[in-house]
């Protein structure tokens, strides 16, 4: 293990740690938090539709934290990498489908980390 692998499993911890944080937003989160993180209308965020959409999806950015730490304790190292490789590369396609479909903010907040970790992971 080299120091950039080491740099990458710390950034890939921080990933599944705001995954699960985002979810708590999706989920658990008032309205007006979620408008303004999200960069979505506050009419449009309180109509029920949007709410189960959101709660939903919250429910598959927390599997996918909560996956990404629990591969630590699963999987040996050289395997653990490369199921990392696989699950920041989901991040990363989903960042930037995001980032140009959603709100920009997603290119910063969820696709670069994903991509600075799988990159130090490569290594």
């Amino acid at each position: 293990m080299n120091t950039l692998q080491i740099i990458g499993i710390i950034i890939t911890f921080l990933v599944g740690i705001e995954h699960i944080g985002i979810a708590f937003l999706e989920i658990f989160g008032n309205s007006q938090l979620q408008a303004k993180s999200f960069d979505m209308d506050i009419k449009f965020i309180t109509q029920k539709p949007a709410k189960i959409s959101m709660a939903n999806q919250g429910i598959y950015n927390g599997l996918l934290g909560l996956l990404i730490i629990l591969v630590w304790f699963i999987f040996p190292f050289n395997w653990l990498l490369v199921v990392w490789q696989l699950l920041l590369g989901f991040i990363v396609i989903a960042g930037i489908f995001g980032g140009f479909t959603a709100t920009k903010k997603i290119f910063l907040v969820q696709m670069l980390p994903a991509l600075i970790a799988l990159i130090c992971l490569s290594f």
